[in-house]
């Protein structure tokens, strides 16, 4: 299929790009600016399609981050920091996102004649980002079914997994893990602190495969 994949430069979606590319899929990647509070999984996501050589696009939408007020993730909070948890994580949650950012990437996959659009929610998500579960993606495979002439599919290819299931498909197409970034802050190195960094650890821990990520911290979740 032709498909357009919103790529973050985190571990996820590029896992999901490995994952795509390795089934034979045409993918071209959007990775969207919309003010969160650094450019380290922008960076990470260019540096990765490039070396793929897989066609990329930049969307700046950070003239909406007033919009999106109230979350960690556009800077308005505090990151927050372990314990893990749901309730904690919460904060991190950024109004709307994945309907903006589908919105968009169902436009330029409509533009190209594309057959879907791919995002790359999974099973660990469902209980703190209502933008990942399975009946959002549902909804949403419906809507962009009918805003055009030219359908257009939503693939949550992950929704049934856990990170840790990721990990291993990662491992098994030679993702390198080390080039992708997860960390809500945006320094040199994974913090390896904040709710994101003890999910990663504890996904390389489960899935028994060496993580090849540096952090700042040796606190594990």
């Amino acid at each position: 299929m032709k498909i357009v994949l919103l790529h973050s430069g985190g571990l996820d979606s590029t896992v999901l790009l490995y994952h795509l590319r390795n089934g034979g899929d045409d993918v071209s990647c959007l990775r969207v600016d919309y003010g969160q509070r650094h450019s380290r999984e922008l960076d990470a996501a260019r540096s990765i399609c490039d070396a793929l050589d897989v066609e990329h696009r930049c969307v700046d939408l950070s003239s909406l981050a007033p919009l999106l007020a109230g979350s960690a993730l556009t800077g308005e909070v505090p990151v927050p920091m372990a314990p893990y948890d749901a309730e904690t994580l919460k904060a991190t949650v950024v109004p709307n996102r994945n309907m903006i950012l589908l919105s968009i990437a169902t436009a330029w996959a409509v533009s190209m004649k594309s057959d879907a659009v791919a995002y790359a929610a999974h099973g660990g998500d469902h209980e703190i980002y209502p933008d990942c579960r399975p009946v959002f993606a549902e909804a949403m495979d419906r809507a962009m079914q009918l805003c055009d002439w030219h359908p257009v599919r939503l693939l949550p290819s992950f929704v049934g997994k856990t990170k840790a299931d990721l990990v291993t498909i990662g491992s098994a197409l030679g993702v390198p893990f080390d080039k992708t970034w997860s960390c809500y802050l945006g320094r040199n190195v994974h913090c390896g602190a904040c709710g994101t960094c003890v999910e990663r650890r504890e996904a390389f821990r489960i899935a028994g495969v060496a993580d090849p990520t540096q952090y700042a911290s040796a606190k594990r979740g």
